[in-house]
Parts: structure tokens; C-alpha cells; sequence
């Protein structure tokens, strides 16, 4: 069920559940794919500041994880599991392209 455009979401997997994945951010999904924040930190918040720091969504693959852990909030986990979206995307392009 679509949702009316003036609808606020506490947070953006609520979005995504309720208007789909096409009224969401980069910003949004990315915080989606990071799931928790910290104390201080939302994962909204942390999903800013990776993109802020590198660019785009699109400037994330093939980042080093050390690279992802410099920003505050990024862990380990949340490292790698930013890192293992962007490997699974490679990987489905790829599959993609041989079928073509």
C-alpha cells in the first residue's frame, strides 16, 4: 500500500516497507543496509557521513573496510556488511552481463 507523500517514517526501513523501495534515498537504503546505529549515532546519521565522506553510493564499492571504519559508527560488522552489498551487486551484474 502506497503511502501519502506527507506521511513522516521514524525511520527508513519503515519507508521502504510502507511507500517501496522507490521512495527512498541512497542515503535510506544505505542506512537500511546498516541497520543499528550506535548511542550517539543513528544509522541515518552514519549513512550521511560515509556519504559525505566518499561521494555517491557509487563511490562505495571497493572501499577498504579500514577505509569504512574511519567513519564513526562503522565497525567491523558494519564494514563488511556494507562491503558484502557491494560484492553481491558486483556479482549479479556480472551474471547478468554473461546472459546478455
Amino acid at each position: 500500500m502506497k503511502s501519502s507523500k506527507a506521511e513522516k517514517y521514524d525511520h527508513p526501513g519503515g519507508k521502504f516497507r510502507r511507500a517501496g523501495p522507490d521512495s527512498c534515498s541512497e542515503r535510506e537504503l544505505l542506512a537500511i543496509i546498516i541497520n543499528n546505529g550506535t548511542k550517539n549515532r543513528s544509522a541515518l546519521q552514519i549513512a550521511t557521513d560515509l556519504l559525505d565522506k566518499f561521494g555517491t553510493v557509487y563511490d562505495l564499492p571497493g572501499k577498504r573496510l579500514r577505509e569504512l571504519m574511519e567513519i564513526e559508527g562503522v565497525g567491523p560488522v558494519k564494514a563488511t556488511q556494507i562491503a558484502a552489498v557491494f560484492e553481491l551487486t558486483k556479482r549479479i551484474i556480472r551474471h547478468i552481463e554473461r546472459e546478455n
